[in-house]
């Protein structure tokens, strides 16, 4: 069986360590090929048709309503299917307490049975949120194991944490 890292990650004007930064590649992007260096797992992308807002805080007010109306935005692509995955690493960015919608929609499009889904996030002071408990939900008898939050000011220095993580 094979290995996969489906993750949400935004790159723009984003806060990190209590200032806004533009950055070049998503904080979760950068941990999702630090996951793929350490397991050779493939990497797909979720990325949603209408993307959020360039700016910071037009991009977590986005987010919000996107949560408040309960959104499921439809993505660029999506994988055929994920039966020759067993494993399959989830990442995002904290959004309001769980993960950005996008992520909901990908996790309802397929059958998580008997999969391990290993979630990961980035954050500014929020951890993982209620998002482990929303996997659960959403993916059956997925067997959903304790995730990895880690500061996105931190990501660069995570290789430690993402090499235990993956590990474990």
């Amino acid at each position: 069986m094979k290995t996969l890292i489906a993750y949400f990650s935004r790159a723009d004007e984003n806060y990190v360590s209590g200032a806004l930064k533009t950055l070049e590649k998503g904080n979760t992007e950068v941990v999702a090929e630090m996951i793929q260096k350490e397991t050779g797992a493939d990497l797909f992308k979720i990325n949603p048709v209408v993307q959020y807002a360039v700016g910071y805080n037009d991009c977590i007010a986005e987010a919000k309503e996107d949560q408040r109306r309960n959104a499921r935005p439809e993505l660029t692509e999506y994988p055929d299917n994920i039966s020759e995955y067993d494993t399959i690493y989830l990442g995002f960015p904290n959004y309001w307490g769980t993960m950005p919608m996008a992520v909901f929609t990908f996790l309802e499009r397929y059958d998580f049975d008997g999969k391990v889904i290993k979630p990961f996030c980035t954050h500014e002071g929020s951890g993982m949120g209620r998002s482990e408990s929303d996997i659960r939900r959403l993916c059956g008898t997925a067997m959903v194991e304790k995730g990895l939050a880690i500061h996105g000011s931190s990501v660069l220095k995570a290789a430690d944490a993402v090499k235990k993580f993956v590990q474990e």
